[in-house]
């Protein structure tokens, strides 16, 4: 591997992480749903389904680009494929996100009587697919957008993949743990449910932002964390 490559690939690798972040948190939040005993797994299919989603779409290149062709028109304003499938994963994630949201308001009681009337592994296996093909979009065009070689771009997804699997139980508990957390992961996730909204609708919402507003936010909320410790 010539050391251009080398370079593209631990750039790439290190962009598909930060894009990554908060795909774990999603799957995290919907891991909790199953079992305690098969969140583990829950956790780590849910990678792996992001792994395999995003070699896919890498290798249907085509018909990713495809997807940006218009097909079909509400008051003069076209929408393609790419269009309708952002505004389903940010609708989604909104539903989500809120609902969560709204249970952590109602207290803990409400949260147990949810858990007990969880839905089913099947179903949680379907939302993380849906999720995946979302955030996989992000990852894929970056990828194509920075390398031309497609075995570069395989690699640095499985490599990355790896990253956040480590990191996937650390992250998943400390999330769970905090309870403030949570609700600041949560709030994220309707910022990146209205990011993508707009995207489908055709307005550019610069994730930088989002990921600066993300950083401060937690950086924030740790150091109340530290204080609270010490008091």
């Amino acid at each position: 591997m010539t050391q251009e490559l080398l370079i593209n690939l631990t750039i790439l690798t290190l962009l598909e992480i930060v894009l990554g972040i908060d795909n774990i948190i999603f799957i995290s939040i919907l891991a909790n749903k199953v079992p305690a005993k098969k969140q583990v797994q829950a956790r780590r299919l849910g990678l792996f389904l992001g792994m395999f989603i995003r070699i896919i779409m890498l290798f249907g290149l085509q018909w990713i680009q495809e997807q940006e062709k218009e097909i079909f028109r509400v008051f003069d304003k076209g929408f393609s494929g790419k269009d309708s499938l952002l505004i389903a994963g940010g609708l989604f994630l909104l539903y989500q996100s809120v609902r969560e949201i709204h249970l952590k308001m109602k207290g803990h009681e409400a949260e147990i009587k949810e858990r007990t009337q969880a839905i089913g592994w099947s179903a949680v296996i379907l939302q993380m697919i849906l999720i995946n093909i979302i955030f996989s979009l992000d990852s894929v065009i970056t990828a194509v957008g920075m390398a031309n070689d497609i075995w570069v771009m395989i690699l640095s997804v499985i490599i990355s993949m790896l990253v956040m699997l480590a990191a996937s139980k650390p992250i998943s508990n400390f999330v769970n743990s905090n309870p403030s957390i949570k609700i600041l992961a949560l709030a994220f996730l309707v910022l990146i449910g209205v990011s993508l909204l707009g995207e489908g609708f055709g307005q550019h919402i610069n994730k930088g932002y989002i990921y600066f507003a993300m950083a401060f936010s937690f950086t924030i909320e740790l150091i109340n964390l530290r204080l609270d410790k010490n008091k």
